[in-house]
């Protein structure tokens, strides 16, 4: 049994309004590290805010634990969770948010400069950025604008981000959605190849069913609860 990357405990999360909206009424998972996990619901369930949870873009909860590598993040300081967010965790969106101002590769290297607070790389960060490129099959553009490559090219460039700092766990919410099918699957096949090469713990929010195909475990949401968790078996991906 591999150690888990993620443990959620009893978790809620609500959302101010006129009524208060429960979002998430007593989550509790564990996702293995180096497991590909799918988060399917329906829009609204409350996938993405779980995701927004796990990944500390959402710091405040109503209950609950959360364990990222067996380390607790309750009442963390802020720019302990900053700090743990950028080493810890990669992220890749359906949007993918790339600087326009940038070449791909100032993209790919863009982690280590927030990290770093400087816009200068060392000679082993290129080469590791280089390396990423190559292994999401861009290095022959690492030196365009990000903006002159096509939208498939430009996710494989955020997953090339994602995993700059050398992330123990990447989160992924709908990175297949904006894809044509020939792209999505192209992706799907890239987080699977990244995932036996590195190692890299997978957690991703999704409409697609080929990517519930594909991951380890399915975690199903409904109405702010886990409704079914299926257990393909690890590295059941082909």
């Amino acid at each position: 049994m591999k150690p888990a990357a993620i443990t959620v405990k009893n978790l809620e999360k609500s959302y101010p309004g006129v009524v208060l909206n429960k979002v998430l009424k007593g989550i509790s998972l564990s996702i293995p590290a180096g497991s590909i996990t799918a988060i399917m619901g329906q829009s609204g369930s409350g996938k993405t805010t779980l995701m927004n949870c796990i990944g500390l873009l959402d710091t405040v909860v109503d209950a609950g634990t959360i364990e990222l590598a067996g380390m607790a993040i309750a009442n963390e300081s802020y720019g302990k969770l900053a700090m743990m967010r950028n080493q810890q965790i990669g992220f890749i969106f359906q949007f993918h948010y790339l600087l326009p101002e940038f070449s791909v590769l100032e993209n790919v290297l863009m982690p280590v400069f927030i990290q770093a607070n400087r816009f200068k790389a060392s000679k082993e960060e290129l080469h590791y950025a280089k390396d990423l490129l190559a292994k999401v099959g861009l290095a022959e553009v690492a030196d365009a604008n990000a903006m002159n490559i096509s939208g498939g090219q430009q996710q494989r460039v955020a997953i090339a981000r994602a995993l700059m700092n050398k992330p123990a766990i990447v989160l992924a919410d709908e990175p297949t959605g904006n894809l044509d099918s020939v792209n999505g699957g192209h992706i799907l096949d890239l987080f699977v190849s990244l995932n036996k090469d590195l190692g890299t713990t997978f957690v991703i929010v999704t409409h697609d069913e080929r990517v519930a195909e594909r991951a380890d475990t399915v975690i199903t949401i409904q109405d702010g609860v886990i409704v079914s968790t299926k257990h393909h078996g690890q590295n059941k991906h082909s």
